[in-house]
């Protein structure tokens, strides 16, 4: 026992070797059952490799942007996640089948899980009426957009976004409000679940 528990030990380390692996298996094994013991614990650390290399390329990030349009008089919202984020996210909110780069209804799905989990407020705790207007995949990066009709009074505003936080504890999401000529940058991490802006400075 205590010598499994030093090889599995090895397994765990950087310093780790296949010199090392033999000769942890030498001791009282048959030769059948090294081979098959070395293959096991190869295959292990080719999984450990693996998921190392998953994980290293997943961003856990997203930036949205909100825009008044002064011509139509309307808040812009838009949602920028990586692809390669959003990928991995379609499997574990939908089913292992969901791909977001080639099926339109993974996409929609997607777009509208991120709508749901993004919210702007007013002051006063009223809920601005969101509409998702589209998304696309462009490069590396899949969009959402939403837009809403500006309030006539605007004194500030208190903004939701946890779109991937209730999968990922490490997900950050970055909100730029520009306003006039001002931009307010909002990021959401850790237990943050609601942040404020005063337009009225």
């Amino acid at each position: 026992m205590q010598a499994q528990l030093k090889m599995n030990n090895k397994l765990m380390s950087s310093s780790f070797s296949i010199a090392d692996l033999f000769s942890a298996i030498e001791k009282g094994q048959s030769k059948t059952k090294k081979i098959h013991t070395l293959l096991g614990y190869l295959l292990f650390s080719v999984l450990l490799t693996c998921n190392a290399v998953a994980e290293a390329h997943q961003v856990k990030a997203a930036i949205s942007r909100v825009e008044l349009n002064q011509r139509t008089n309307t808040l812009e919202i838009m949602h920028r996640f990586s692809l390669h984020d959003a990928e991995h996210a379609v499997q574990e909110l939908f089913d292992t089948g969901a791909d977001i780069h080639r099926k339109e209804e993974t996409q929609k799905a997607f777009a509208g899980y991120v709508a749901e989990r993004f919210g702007i407020y007013q002051a006063d705790n009223t809920a601005l009426d969101l509409t998702l207007v589209g998304y696309e995949i462009d490069g590396k990066h899949f969009w959402v957009y939403q837009e809403t009709t500006k309030p006539e009074k605007l004194g500030g505003l208190q903004v939701v976004h946890n779109a991937l936080r209730d999968i990922w504890h490490a997900q950050t999401n970055t909100v730029n409000v520009k306003f006039d000529d001002s931009i307010n940058t909002l990021t959401f991490t850790d237990n943050t679940e609601v942040l404020n802006i005063d337009f009225s400075h």
